[in-house]
């Protein structure tokens, strides 16, 4: 077994930090509670019972033998989230809109001292 790996094992035990995985080698792996699925997980019991087969990629194997896994490295990769409209304009954007404020304060300022002189 390697990292990277994907192996099957069956949940042996489930704890509120994650679930335990039985491998099919005999030795034990843990699939920490953020690893099991993309979304946020609240509690490891809605998403896994004891007893279910799943299949993990091994994410690290420590030096005193303890596996971590990752359900969720084998699942589907996200879609890009679309930009909010709006939220980010560009920079010409930006700029034509500072160019017209400070063109308004000019304006404003020159018409308020010629106000003044006379």
């Amino acid at each position: 077994m390697e990292v990277g790996a994907t192996i099957t094992g069956t949940v042996a035990r489930i704890e509120n930090y994650g679930a335990f995985l039985q491998l099919e080698d005999g030795r034990m792996g843990l699939v920490h509670i953020s690893e099991i699925d993309r979304n946020y997980v609240k509690d490891v019991r809605e998403h896994l019972r004891e007893g279910d087969s799943v299949e993990a990629k091994v994410v690290a194997i420590k030096d005193d033998g303890k596996i971590d896994l990752s359900i969720k490295a084998l699942q589907d990769p996200a879609p890009p989230r679309a930009p909010r409209r709006g939220s980010d304009p560009g920079f010409e954007q930006m700029l034509k809109k500072f160019m017209r404020q400070s063109e308004e304060r000019q304006v404003d300022f020159r018409r308020a001292t010629e106000h003044k002189r006379k």
